[in-house]
């Protein structure tokens, strides 16, 4: 089922080599407005403190973001989402030696991030949102993660309709791999996200979750963030369960599945849940 998979890959300042287990990227929301702690971590003190919290907890990635892109949010100008970030990737870059990526879609804040110390830039669009960025990126020679998204934060949910879910991701990012490389940008610099709730239904999430696998096709690591949303409660038929469960039960079939990078809240939990899936036999050979 896993196939060949991506065995690293590679920032400006290291290369992160790949085991059994997916590496786990803690989620930083320094944002009044994420769906699940929006406001929890808008005072850059408490982001930075949640940050080093996360690194001792087993993170292995920090991703930084000023701007919610849930379903119907409202996009923010550059300075306001730099005022957000910027002081958090800073003392984070400076307090611990985990490697911090920014998720943004703009340049502008991706530089400044980049100049602070991020090593990795974390685009919901693909890296299509401004049409500085890959420039940008082949320039700094920064890691990226290029994610599908049908639609726009604004509209996406309106009305997700495909053919084949699996399918038309996978062209994408395949799209989106071969006009990176085309651009300067090394494949093993390339991570690629099939956009878990990002213009896509439940069935539309649960088939590619469970097809995760057919990305390690694409050659590039394979991250997928499906911490906390919606379609957890949905599958469960209970909206006022606790989404961490479901977020594990995910987490594990991705791990089984090879894909090298969850993006999740709960990293301690995750961690632990991983530790004991390994140790069970849970894990086929990668």
């Amino acid at each position: 089922m896993v196939g060949m998979r991506a065995g690293h890959w590679s920032l400006p300042r290291r290369t992160l080599r790949f085991g059994r287990r997916p590496l786990l990227m803690g989620i930083i929301n320094v944002t009044p407005d994420s769906f699940s702690d929006g406001g929890r971590y808008l005072d850059p003190g408490a982001a930075v403190a949640h940050g080093l919290e996360l690194v001792a907890l087993g993170a292995d990635i920090l991703d930084v973001g000023g701007e919610s892109t849930r379903p119907y949010s409202q996009p923010v100008d550059a300075e306001e989402e730099l005022r957000r970030v910027l002081p958090v990737v800073k003392a984070l870059c400076a307090q611990c030696d985990t490697p911090v990526s920014i998720d943004t879609s703009k340049a502008s804040v991706a530089q400044a991030a980049i100049d602070a110390g991020a090593e990795i830039i974390n685009d919901v669009t693909g890296l299509e949102g401004d049409p500085r960025m890959v420039a940008l990126a082949a320039r700094t020679g920064a890691a990226v993660c290029a994610m599908h998204m049908q639609g726009a934060p604004q509209t996406m949910q309106d009305n997700p309709t495909y053919e084949n879910v699996v399918e038309e991701v996978l062209a994408y990012l395949r799209r989106r791999r071969d006009a990176l490389t085309a651009a300067g940008i090394p494949q093993d610099r390339i991570a690629l996200d099939p956009g878990i709730g990002f213009g896509k239904r439940t069935e539309h999430n649960v088939q590619l979750l469970s097809h995760a696998f057919r990305l390690h096709e694409l050659g590039c690591p394979v991250l997928v963030g499906h911490s906390r949303k919606g379609f957890i409660q949905r599958v469960l038929g209970a909206p006022d369960a606790n989404p961490l469960a479901g977020t594990i039960g995910v987490a594990l079939a991705l791990a089984r599945q090879g894909v090298q990078v969850v993006r999740v809240h709960d990293v301690g939990q995750i961690r632990q849940a991983m530790l004991l899936f390994e140790a069970c036999g849970g894990l086929v050979e990668a």
